[in-house]
């Protein structure tokens, strides 16, 4: 199986995690294994890389790529994360990583669904089980899609590409990739399509409601967070504003103190930080791997560690 993979702000990921060669580490987005290979040649004996995916395709690979390492990989989603650590004996590890988004792999072949510059079956399901594209685009009502193009695509013309799609569905189902970006192109004004790919913010609304990203990364971080030791660092790539806003608010939660008015003589509350931002604004890639991988060009990388 082809899976290629160019892990996005590599060395940024190897400085800010601190690997310790005897540390215990999970990669809750494992894909094709381009972090956790090189996580876990820096591990030794004592050391573990424990990769986590969804996506059964990502697991297979990314089994056969970590063989040799300290390494192990599960089928399951980075939420699940506590339970996956509970049921090995691991109560807590040194470091996490969660590479968010839709890896290459799932993007390039055009037969799962995501892309817009392929025709396929509408799919989007990086689980591979569950509701899909098709189910959504077909089945939802005018209001929902409205809604998910709104808020998890930023598309100003929702509700003009929604009520396209209701009525091209009325006459026949939506079945490929290729009909709903046309219909999408079709919705939206002219001078819109010609300065920029109009499909690219409703193919990623669909594609996150489709995988319930949002839900499970909110469940995702608090599980994470749990699972970290004393000294342990979380680092979290996220490629666009939605995802990174959820990371960045829930980092801040986690690094607050003292929550009383500002004139209060004195603490009363005695809430104490959580955790402390290990670099304050994101990590974004530099010149020449901007040049080299054009997935690196939107990703952030925050990092945090907990007290």
């Amino acid at each position: 199986m082809e899976f290629e993979h160019i892990p996005v702000l590599l060395n940024e990921v190897l400085d800010g995690l601190a690997i310790r060669p005897d540390g215990i580490y999970v990669d809750g987005t494992v894909g094709g294994a381009g972090h956790s290979r090189e996580i876990a040649s820096r591990l030794g004996e004592q050391g573990l890389l424990i990769g986590l995916d969804r996506d059964p395709d990502a697991v297979a690979v990314a089994t056969e790529r970590l063989a040799g390492y300290h390494a192990k990989v599960i089928h399951c989603n980075y939420s699940e994360m506590r339970e996956v650590l509970d049921e090995m004996g691991i109560q807590s590890v040194d470091g996490i990583l969660l590479d968010l988004g839709v890896s290459s792999h799932q993007l390039d072949e055009a037969e799962r669904g995501f892309s817009y510059h392929a025709d396929a079956p509408l799919d989007m399901r990086m689980s591979q089980v569950g509701i899909s594209a098709k189910d959504i685009v077909n089945d939802w009502d005018l209001q929902e899609l409205t809604r998910i193009l709104r808020d998890y695509g930023e598309e100003k013309f929702a509700n003009k590409i929604a009520s396209r799609i209701v009525s091209a569905r009325n006459s026949a189902p939506i079945e490929t990739t290729g009909q709903l970006a046309d219909l999408i192109r079709d919705a939206v004004p002219q001078k819109y399509r010609r300065d920029k790919n109009p499909c690219k913010k409703s193919f990623q609304a669909i594609r996150i409601a489709v995988n319930d990203e949002f839900g499970h990364l909110q469940k995702g971080l608090a599980s994470a967070f749990d699972c970290l030791k004393s000294g342990g660092r979380m680092a979290v790539i996220t490629f666009h504003s939605l995802e990174d806003r959820i990371v960045k608010q829930q980092f801040a939660t986690w690094c607050t103190g003292c929550t009383c008015p500002p004139d209060f003589p004195q603490c009363v509350c005695g809430k104490k930080p959580r955790a402390r931002l290990v670099v304050r604004k994101p990590v974004t890639a530099g010149e020449a791997e901007l040049a080299e991988n054009r997935r690196s060009h939107s990703a952030k990388l925050r990092l945090i560690e907990r007290s």
